[in-house]
């Protein structure tokens, strides 16, 4: 998004200023790569078909919504999220960088949400997962690296409805972590494998450290056959909270063919350097 608004910028100014036949290659140029970066945001703007359908919610409907939010590890704003998990009373709450610290913060709402994941760890990656319905078959997993967990479940909705969530967090590539992105790529592309032998409505959310254009996630959507709800509707860039014109949508929600969307909306910020993602569905079978 920001190399398509450069070149606008620049091809602006060559437009403007420019002279002779280097002006004239200049401006080829910078059409040719506004364009080519364009061609994979588009699906990401309100000028396309949208890939997941739209309905309202009724009382015969059953629904299912999912909060998941990278709290930041050192984000002290603690009462802020449980400001908005009371707002919009999510069925499920999933928080990532989530330590010690914001377990006992969140303990208040073990009575509300009785069904609890709780993997506090200090390293940047610890992950809770709060829900108002039971889970079944919990596996908490270190799928790739040690110290970097992945909660995998079956919700039971009702007593017509089992669905399968996968909740997760892998490591970016980093200066710091990984050199290349190549644990990452392995971690979705194994969940993307269990999903496609999955026979149950599946769910995978979390912040995925990968913009929703990548190789890697659309081969992951391409395996899975997950759906995403922001195509048609927007980017929903998620990271970085505190610089407007650096934000990518780094945390995501795909889900298989069964649901449908009521709802889908980024939250105000908690002050992590991510903001909340909260999504609402309507279970079609």
């Amino acid at each position: 998004m920001q190399l398509s608004v450069l070149t606008c910028v620049n091809f602006l100014c060559v437009l403007t200023w420019g002279q002779g036949g280097l002006s004239s290659v200049l401006l080829v140029i910078n059409l040719c790569i506004f364009c080519y970066q364009a061609w994979w945001i588009f699906p990401y703007t309100w000028f396309a078909s949208s890939e997941v359908d739209l309905v309202e919610s009724n009382s015969t409907s059953t629904t299912i919504s999912f909060l998941t939010s990278n709290v930041y590890m050192h984000n002290k704003s603690t009462a802020k999220l449980l400001a908005l998990i009371h707002q919009y009373q999510p069925d499920i709450i999933v928080t990532l960088e989530s330590d010690i610290k914001w377990q006992q913060a969140l303990s208040v709402l073990a009575e509300e949400y009785p069904y609890r994941v709780e993997q506090p760890l200090d390293n940047l990656y610890g992950m809770h997962v709060y829900s108002k319905y039971k889970l079944i078959d919990t596996e908490v997993l270190e799928l790739v690296q040690e110290g970097i967990p992945s909660v995998h479940c079956k919700v039971r909705v009702s007593e017509q409805h089992v669905i399968k969530c996968h909740f997760l967090h892998p490591a970016p590539p980093s200066p710091t972590e990984n050199e290349a992105s190549t644990a990452r790529d392995i971690e979705l592309i194994q969940i993307a494998n269990l999903v496609q032998k999955s026979e149950l409505p599946t769910v995978v959310t979390g912040d995925l450290n990968d913009v929703a254009w990548s190789k890697t996630t659309r081969e992951f959507r391409k395996v899975s056959g997950l759906l995403d709800p922001r195509v048609g509707r927007g980017c929903f860039n998620t990271f970085h909270a505190s610089y407007p014109l650096c934000r990518w949508p780094l945390d995501h929600i795909f889900h298989s063919q069964e649901f449908s969307l009521i709802a889908i909306e980024r939250l105000p910020s908690i002050d992590s350097d991510h903001f909340p993602l909260f999504c609402k569905f309507s279970i079609n079978r």
